[in-house]
């Protein structure tokens, strides 16, 4: 007759195993996706007419497969497009290429000079890096920032993050709001 051969019971060892693999995936870190935290507007409505903007008052920035900057038709550096971009939306010199200038009312803020239609255009290559996507967003993001901070520091004496009340900062929001408008990628081609 022959010997049988003991066998362990597997039945523990597969508990086991599920409890160190839920323990290794809720302690371990997952790397989380870059992105834009923005608010997409709403759907246009097809019956009306989207209004006519002047060309003084679009700021074109293109970016090519490349990762090539072109603002205003011009080669364009990443480390100048937020102090450029600044300077279009706020026009302080109040120049005939720059937006148009109208006085506004806002409640909370009184009358403030501020640009009429500033937009900014920015249009990407479908071969433009993620990563130039991105650092070309967080320049143009960071120059309405610094508007706001510095509209909210003149009016409020502090910058805009810091402020508490609601309606100071939907004040600050409606006088330099976030103008990107961002085109359909498409092969722009090299510069």
């Amino acid at each position: 007759m022959s010997k049988k051969t003991p066998q362990i019971n597997s039945d523990s060892m597969a508990d086991i195993s599920f409890l160190l693999i839920s323990f290794f995936l809720l302690t371990s870190s997952i790397n989380t996706d870059l992105g834009i935290s923005r608010k997409l507007p709403p759907p246009l409505d097809p019956n009306v007419t989207p209004p006519e903007i002047k060309q003084r008052n679009i700021f074109t920035v293109l970016v090519n497969q490349n990762d090539k900057i072109l603002v205003e038709n011009k080669p364009g550096d990443i480390r100048t497009l937020k102090t450029e971009a600044k300077r279009f939306l706020s026009n302080p010199e109040n120049l005939p290429d720059l937006p148009e200038m109208e006085m506004k009312f806002i409640p909370n803020l009184g009358d403030v000079y501020l640009p009429k239609n500033a937009v900014i255009s920015l249009k990407n290559d479908r071969g433009t890096s993620y990563e130039t996507y991105l650092l070309v967003q967080n320049e143009l993001t960071a120059a309405i920032n610094e508007l706001r901070d510095e509209l909210s520091t003149q009016k409020f004496g502090v910058k805009m993050s810091l402020l508490t009340k609601e309606d100071q900062i939907n004040a600050i929001k409606a006088a330099i709001p976030v103008s990107i408008s961002e085109a359909e990628p498409e092969n722009v081609g090299g510069q």
